[in-house]
């Protein structure tokens, strides 16, 4: 059973029997279905069904389950993986995309290097039919991509926010602004800017060790994006709702919160299962959890 099964409601899914009558169901009843040739004698083949949304025109969020396998020459399906996806609606970034191939099956984590998060960010790809049409087609990489990011947690906590003035919020903004371009030129290689950015993070650190010895470290720390664990696209982050809303999985009638979450100045969705949050989620509250990060590569029209 997939840990993040619950976080989309299937948290009373545990029998390998109703795990197989659930993926049975998608493969019937998927309401979309995608396919590529493989180079091979083979058709690559991916079924998707959304069993909770947020809005019924479909322009919001939606999450559910897809299970990825194989047609043969004989146009015999083999099922070989499926997951639980949360459809996001915001972009994320606009930075390129490299994508890698998993080395034990048919599907692919992306990395983005994008200087917000200050790492290289990892995450499983949800688009992996149209990446490797595109890859067999022989036109990669292709510029001018956005990525959609968006996130399925099973354990999280909501935490009130950091009291800030206008005067604060335009501080913080313009701040943001300097580190971002300090960021940019750095990886550029200018000698200055790396400079800088050491003598700022000295700066914060002082700071930082100065006040935590009389002051809460949430209360120091608005926002976080941190690696977690050893799988590579799992990250611990802390970050503020923006938009939020409570819907129920349409097969086990389990309640389910939608969040848009800003982290880093980065915009991405999450999904969670009501029982797995602490706390009761509101707009200017900040969520707090260990994430599983999916993403939804962007192409343009080719």
């Amino acid at each position: 059973m997939h840990k993040y099964m619950r976080a989309i409601g299937f948290s009373k899914v545990t029998d390998r029997k109703e795990l197989q009558k659930l993926i049975t169901d998608v493969i019937i009843n998927g309401n979309e279905r995608s396919y590529t040739s493989n180079g091979n004698d083979t058709l690559l083949a991916e079924f998707c069904k959304d069993f909770t949304k947020n809005s019924e025109n479909g322009t919001g969020f939606s999450a559910g389950i897809a299970v990825c396998g194989e047609f043969d020459s004989e146009d015999k399906f083999t099922y070989d993986y499926y997951f639980p996806y949360l459809k996001g609606i915001h972009i994320s970034s606009e930075e390129d995309v490299s994508v890698e191939r998993h080395a034990a099956q048919e599907s692919y984590a992306g990395v983005c290097d994008d200087v917000r998060i200050g790492i290289s960010l990892i995450f499983y790809l949800q688009n992996m039919i149209p990446y490797v049409k595109i890859k067999n087609s022989g036109i990669l990489p292709v510029r001018g991509t956005t990525l959609t990011l968006s996130a399925l947690s099973t354990d999280g906590m909501i935490m009130m926010p950091i009291n800030k003035s206008e005067k604060d919020l335009m501080k913080n903004k313009k701040v943001s602004m300097n580190r971002s371009q300090l960021l940019n030129a750095a990886r550029r290689g200018d000698e200055n800017a790396i400079e800088s950015l050491t003598l700022d993070d000295m700066d914060t650190y002082t700071t930082i060790s100065k006040r935590i010895q009389k002051e809460d470290v949430f209360s120091l720390v608005d926002t976080y994006f941190m690696p977690y664990g050893v799988e590579c696209d799992h990250y611990s982050i802390l970050g503020e709702i923006m938009e939020f809303s409570e819907v129920k999985n349409s097969l086990t009638e389990e309640d389910i919160y939608f969040m848009t979450i800003n982290c880093n100045d980065m915009i991405f969705d999450l999904c969670i299962n009501k029982e797995d949050v602490y706390g009761e989620p509101c707009i200017g509250r900040r969520f707090k959890g260990v994430i599983w990060m999916q993403g939804y590569i962007n192409f343009p029209n080719l």
